[in-house]
């Protein structure tokens, strides 16, 4: 049976130590609670699409901070300012992949990157390594999980641990591409961006 957890310090390094060994992961962020695992492990990715479900389309990586997203994704100088201007916040930027991840988890040459205003999350994203594949823990096409409960209900066995830190937000993050040097809004969600 899956275990839940109050998320904190001792929880949050049972769940770093999950990620490390392969495991998924459920944890409270600042817009919806996420299902993550360690986005370079292809089983593990393989085991998040088939937890929820989900046909073929990308999966966003949470980044501990700037530089991390920087390492993974190539901002450019249009993603750089919204970065700069949005994390930690509920912004997703699509940018060109500068590392490799499984071909599951991007679905071509881009990938989502986001840095979260979740302490706690940040906390457990720095704990594994500083990237953590974000996507929200739910069914493919059900409500996104606005509690530990309601990830529990959704997801239940598929996942090995949840980490319950209280009712989230429940608004998901806005996502935009910055590739080719133009900004374009993908989907409206918290805050609002500019494209100009």
């Amino acid at each position: 049976m899956v275990e839940v957890l109050t998320m904190d310090g001792r929880a949050i390094s049972r769940a770093a130590e999950t990620v490390v060994r392969g495991g998924l992961v459920v944890y409270p962020t600042d817009t919806v609670y996420g299902l993550g695992c360690d986005p370079f492990n292809e089983e593990a990715v393989r085991r998040l699409f088939a937890a929820k479900g989900r046909g073929a389309k990308a999966v966003p990586v949470l980044c501990g901070s700037r530089e991390k997203a920087s390492d993974l994704v190539e901002l450019g100088p249009k993603g750089e300012e919204l970065a700069r201007r949005h994390w930690p916040g509920a912004l997703t930027i699509v940018a060109p992949l500068k590392m490799r991840v499984p071909d599951m988890l991007s679905q071509g040459p881009t990938l989502g990157v986001r840095v979260p205003n979740h302490p706690l999350c940040l906390k457990l994203v720095a704990s594994c390594g500083g990237w953590l594949a974000g996507t929200s823990a739910n069914v493919s096409g059900a409500p996104s999980a606005r509690s530990a409960g309601d990830a529990l209900k959704q997801l239940g066995d598929t996942v090995d641990l949840i980490l319950d830190g209280g009712p989230s937000a429940g608004t998901a993050s806005t996502v935009v591409s910055v590739v080719g040097g133009a900004v374009t809004i993908l989907r409206t969600g918290q805050i609002g961006v500019e494209t100009s």
